[in-house]
């Protein structure tokens, strides 16, 4: 069993959560991928005393918060985002006192903890679910759900031309001949949002995690709770387009918002709700500070995607326009425009992230051409990969808004292109169609040590089998090394706290630059961002905070290598 920092931290700790109200307007958000970042029991499955026990390591990074992927009672047949009860925890993590240990650990370690909550479709394993099959056409809990019957002169067509977002037919039929729907796996029935009960036991649910202490929930497929009237058919549809690229009728429709306006209101009774800080606390409690919604919402626009953050709606959702933009000044200059232009009418901070469990890490993206989407099987120039990866993460960080980070970027971690078929475990894998199901290869566990079992992951091997090599890019490895990605992280991270011009706002002033070079300011803060092939040549703007690769100074002009970006303090 590991050791945990179990101490209760002083009242000064304790008081730094409750103390920035609008904490995530500037806050920098950790993904925990539970699975593959440590495992505590030696079962090859990362668990939740495996995070709890690495909160130091995390707090020492940096950051504000942690997002933990589900954890919940699950058959796993896409990594728990198949949820068969939503107020339990998969034994394969542990369990309900792991979780709030978890939580009160994290929060004596000025941590705040977002779960990620799952409203789109349930496990077919869910009792509502499996009631709804055995009770036959006609139940009232298939109402619950979409069940149809199908078009055909018996039936035997689907009832739409819906496509699955893993590939084949969203539809699946059940042996009493009627048909029920699933955007993803036939695993994962939607539910259908129309009916009372759904919005009653999604409410119970968000009050059950809120009075554990959680500090917020990211919202899985946001954008799909509510398909539109009559469920229609599909018009001529780029299906590559099916994550929400485009017009769809299950996805973005305008009844979502009403739903998000109810869970407003519950979020903000517990904004200033107090909790005990421990079974020692002798009656002491503390001021929880503002909980809030992200939402994963896949738009056609990031105009669409501001209607998530409006004043009475959630507080964040992800830029995945931003994610997806290549290493190339003019297109992430036009995407951070666009992005700020457009959250700043409704008062929400913008969002900006490189990297998550379902895309190709950015050190593998920019280490291929640009245009090869963002589930890449080629691992490229692994060099220039980490270069422009570490130049782009700086760039992100010095942008007005909170910026998420995928565990193991901080160390660098290419995805695992060549991992075997026959270890795959990526439910669109298997499909066929639809995404391209490689996501696998950014969730393998990451590396803590440099030898030993599963390079510090766990005693009992890993769930993923992890590369050879692996161990030179361990937290082991590159802590304390100058120069290192993970000293790069917290050097940066660090001062991105302190420095008064960095964090929340609304705006940037751009710079004159070179062509290739994005350069802008925030007070006394300036930042350049090289994203040319070839050194380039800078004004000299004051002091050196913080670079991706050497700077050469000589008088007023600063030399900036290839793919690097520098940060300077005028003051």
């Amino acid at each position: 069993m590991s050791q945990h920092s179990a101490d209760p931290a002083p009242d000064t700790a304790l008081a730094t959560i409750a103390a920035h109200r609008d904490w995530w307007r500037d806050a920098v958000i950790y993904q925990v991928y539970p699975r593959s970042f440590a495992d505590d029991n030696g079962d090859g499955m990362g668990d939740l005393e495996g995070v709890r026990s690495r909160l130091p390591y995390l707090r020492d990074l940096g950051i504000d918060a942690v997002w933990l992927s589900p954890f919940y009672a699950s058959p796993q047949a896409d990594a728990g985002y198949d949820v068969a009860d939503y107020r339990a925890v998969d034994p394969m993590f542990g369990n309900l006192m792991d979780a709030d240990a978890l939580i009160r650990d994290a929060h004596a370690q000025s941590l705040r903890i977002i779960v990620d909550l799952v409203p789109n479709h349930s496990s077919d394993q869910h009792e509502w679910f499996k009631r709804a099959l055995a009770e036959g056409p006609g139940s009232p809990l298939r109402e619950r759900y979409h069940f149809r019957p199908g078009k055909g002169e018996n039936g035997e067509l689907p009832p739409n031309n819906w496509e699955s977002i893993f590939g084949g037919p969203a539809w699946t039929r059940v042996p009493d001949g009627e048909w029920y729907l699933h955007l993803f796996a036939p695993e994962q029935p939607d539910f259908n949002w129309n009916h009372p009960a759904v919005g009653d036991e999604f409410r119970s649910i968000l009050r059950f995690w809120l009075d554990m202490g959680v500090d917020g929930f990211r919202i899985d497929v946001a954008h799909g709770l509510v398909k539109a009237e009559g469920l229609p058919d599909l018009g001529s549809h780029d299906q590559l387009k099916l994550l929400g690229n485009d017009v769809m009728p299950f996805f973005d429709q305008d009844g979502v918002h009403a739903i998000y306006r109810q869970w407003r209101t519950i979020l903000d009774e517990y904004a200033h709700q107090k909790e005990p800080e421990g079974p020692s606390s002798e009656g002491r409690w503390r001021e929880t500070g503002g909980r809030i919604f992200v939402a994963e919402a896949w738009t056609p626009t990031v105009e669409r995607t501001a209607n998530y953050v409006r004043p009475d709606e959630l507080h964040q959702a992800f830029n995945f326009q931003y994610l997806g933009t290549h290493w190339d000044a003019s297109e992430l200059r036009a995407v951070i425009d666009r992005t700020l232009d457009v959250m700043r009418p409704v008062g929400a901070p913008a969002t900006w992230v490189l990297s998550n469990h379902d895309v190709t890490r950015h050190a593998t993206r920019f280490a291929n051409e640009a245009g090869l989407g963002t589930q890449i099987r080629e691992a490229g120039d692994r060099e220039l990969g980490l270069r422009r990866a570490r130049a782009a993460t700086l760039l992100m960080l010095a942008l007005p808004g909170s910026a998420y980070v995928y565990q193991g970027e901080e160390l660098g971690l290419p995805d695992v292109v060549d991992l075997p078929d026959e270890v795959r475990q990526d439910p669109a894998f298997f499909r066929g169609a639809g995404q391209d199901g490689f996501r696998d290869g950014c969730r393998v566990p990451i590396p803590w040590t440099r030898e030993g079992s599963s390079y510090g992951f766990g005693s009992g091997g890993s769930w993923l089998p992890q590369p050879g090599g692996w161990g030179e890019l361990s937290v082991e490895v590159q802590q304390g090394v100058a120069g290192s990605t993970l000293e790069l992280y917290r050097t940066a991270l660090t001062t991105r706290r302190d420095h008064p011009d960095l964090g929340a706002g609304e705006s940037v002033e751009w710079l004159t630059a070179p062509e290739g070079v994005l350069a802008f300011r925030r007070g006394e803060f300036v930042c350049v961002a090289n994203t040319t092939g070839e050194a380039v040549t800078t004004p000299v703007y004051g002091r050196v905070l913080v670079a991706s690769a050497e700077v050469t100074i000589g008088g007023a002009e600063a030399e900036l290598p290839a793919d690097a970006t520098v940060w300077w303090t005028t003051g």
